[in-house]
């Protein structure tokens, strides 16, 4: 920025942060190390302490400290997985920088966004970036204590050489989030295995890349030339032209924890299928990505069982897809030759980003950990006539109607004070789907502890609330479906106290425990830390290293955390077809 005759000019536009990257990651770096850098103090500790703690009024929604922002409805460029203890700064032209003193990570975006004509939006894509961060880091540092993360259920088909499915005649469901560690895809290494003979490929809800919200066709797969065959099209259950001349059915799907998420359901129904014509199905197995050891929400009344909800179950269910598999093989008495090909390392209580996994969409309006740890509260009362958030950047995590006051409802919301969330007013203009082009109000909502957040409760509480505020315009009824309970709902229109309400699941909750307790594949921590006299970590680093020596205490019989190895990595590092690729290889063939 420089002075010249009758004024200021030549300045950049980066309105809020105005430095080049180095120079505002020795900034950051500072705030890491309590004010001092090089061997320099510039700050006292206790001034960086004070200007990043909260210095807003209690009775305000939104958190700044002095100069910062901590937690408000403007704190979406944190990403995913910064604690709520951290804090950041943005501009005007889309910049921001976030610094987490937890794990001590930065995270600096610099961008124009005026440029060239003043419409740009970079706010989705600056959070997305800091998430995408945090998430590397988080892997070096898992590799760096030895942990080289969860090994899936595709991981250990591929090192052991796909023997379990030596000269077998396949079909493959599966979609895009069927990879490997390495980012090959399923489909991939099945056709290229020589012993393995890919016959056909099943595609579920979304279609075979997860881009489509409509009805899909059958189509052909452009990288391997078979046929396609949509389970969510004139049929959800595979023909038998789809199943021509095949032996096992392999199922790699990524699942969203929620009853509703109708990849179980497709699973099932080809399981029934297989049933009939005396194929095997296998299920290669991914991780629960909110957590397997939490369950909540209403028993699915039996007269909505459907598509949305195959068995009468909780919203957030707990178990992984084969262990789903388990359970409908056994409670609907499905007689499949059914194998579950068990992940390694997983424990129950790992969120994704815990997993050293590549988050991967596992539909197109799931695009983070965030939204899908809302999905069982905010998608279950997506039948009414509330937008969630579809055709935004940030689908479930804001809602909301062109009859709604957005202010109204986020007053009504956080006098609730729930757990591990707090609700900003919001307007926004759906692309497409409910209310399409038009400006709704509503609220965007902002999780502050995922591990206490209960997210059917959250959209209990948002329907009563809507209720309330609006009986006549809001079609409660509309609910019935997804959330599966008319009695909760009835309990809704006499005026119940949500908590009253969810009070009353919690019978059904243990029961659903007990039930599925004999088909668990993976123990929770809680009982490996108790058989091996251990605690459970607070730190990242620290998990890390709990979960190397945990895995060996499981080897040794201590445990029960993971299925029996079949080999050591190290034995099948040269023959395995997910070894490591070297650069050439590395491009997957498929977008």
């Amino acid at each position: 920025m420089t002075q010249r005759p009758g004024g200021w000019e030549g300045f950049a536009g980066h309105a809020g942060l105005f430095g080049t990257a180095d120079d505002l990651a020795r900034f950051g770096a500072m705030l890491l190390a309590g004010g001092a850098l090089d061997d320099a103090r510039i700050l006292a500790p206790l001034t960086v302490a004070r200007m990043t703690s909260p210095a807003t009024p209690p009775a305000l929604i939104d958190r700044c400290g002095l100069g910062w922002d901590i937690n408000s409805r403007y704190s979406s460029n944190r990403g995913d997985l910064f604690a709520s203890g951290s804090f950041g700064h943005t501009g005007f032209t889309g910049t921001s920088i976030w610094v987490d003193p937890t794990t001590q990570i930065e995270v600096i975006f610099l961008s124009n966004r005026v440029h060239p004509d003043g419409t740009g939006d970079v706010v989705a894509l600056r959070g997305r970036v800091a998430t995408l961060a945090t998430a590397a880091v988080e892997r070096i540092r898992l590799a760096s204590v030895g942990v080289s993360g969860v090994m899936t259920g595709i991981d250990r088909l591929g090192h052991e050489g796909f023997a379990r499915i030596d000269r077998q005649r396949v079909a493959l469901l599966t979609n895009q989030s069927g990879r490997s560690s390495n980012g090959s895809t399923t489909i991939d290494l099945l056709h290229d295995a020589p012993n393995v003979d890919l016959r056909h490929l099943l595609g579920p809800e979304h279609g075979i890349r997860g881009d489509l919200d409509v009805r899909v066709p059958d189509g052909v797969d452009p990288v391997t030339g078979l046929t396609v065959h949509s389970l969510y099209g004139d049929s959800r259950r595979p023909t038998p032209a789809a199943l021509d001349g095949v032996d096992t059915i392999v199922v790699d799907l990524q699942d969203a924890g929620a009853r509703f998420y109708t990849y179980a359901t497709t699973m099932a129904y080809v399981m029934e299928a297989a049933a009939e014509r005396d194929i095997k199905v296998m299920v290669l197995d991914r991780p629960n990505p909110i957590k397997g050891d939490t369950v909540e929400g209403p028993i699915l009344d039996e007269d909505q069982m459907g598509f949305t909800g195959y068995l009468s179950m909780p919203i957030r269910h707990g178990l992984t897809l084969g262990e789903l598999a388990r359970v409908f093989k056994a409670e609907r008495g499905i007689d499949v030759d059914l194998e579950v090909v068990p992940m390694e390392g997983w424990l129950r209580q790992f969120w994704y980003d815990e997993t050293g996994l590549i988050w991967i969409n596992p539909s197109l309006n799931l695009r983070s950990i965030v939204q899908v740890g809302l999905y069982p509260g905010i998608g279950s009362i997506e039948g009414t006539n509330l937008s969630v958030g579809r055709g935004t950047d940030t689908p479930f995590e804001q809602l909301g109607a062109p009859w709604v006051d957005g202010g109204d409802l986020a007053a009504a919301l956080n006098a609730r004070k729930l757990d591990g969330v707090r609700f900003y007013p919001a307007e926004f203009t759906p692309r497409s789907s409910t209310y399409a082009g038009e400006t709704c109000e509503g609220v965007r909502i902002t999780v502050i502890n995922r591990d206490i957040l209960r997210p059917v409760r959250v959209g209990l509480e948002i329907v009563s609330a809507l209720y309330q505020l609006y009986p006549t315009e809001f079609d409660l009824d509309g609910a019935t479906r997804l959330l599966g309970s008319r009695q909760t709902l009835d309990r809704i229109i006499a005026g119940d106290d949500p908590s009253d309400v969810a009070e009353g699941w919690v019978d059904g909750e243990r029961e659903w425990r007990e039930r599925v307790a004999p088909y668990l594949l993976y123990e929770p921590a809680v009982t490996a830390c108790i058989a091996s006299d251990r605690r459970l970590p607070r730190s990242a680093t620290h998990k890390a290293r709990w979960v190397a020596s945990t895995a060996r205490f499981a080897r040794a019989g201590r445990t029960a955390l993971a299925a029996p190895e079949r080999g050591s990595r190290e034995q099948v590092a040269e023959s395995s077809p997910l070894r490591p690729r070297a650069r050439s290889e590395s491009r997957n063939r498929r977008t």
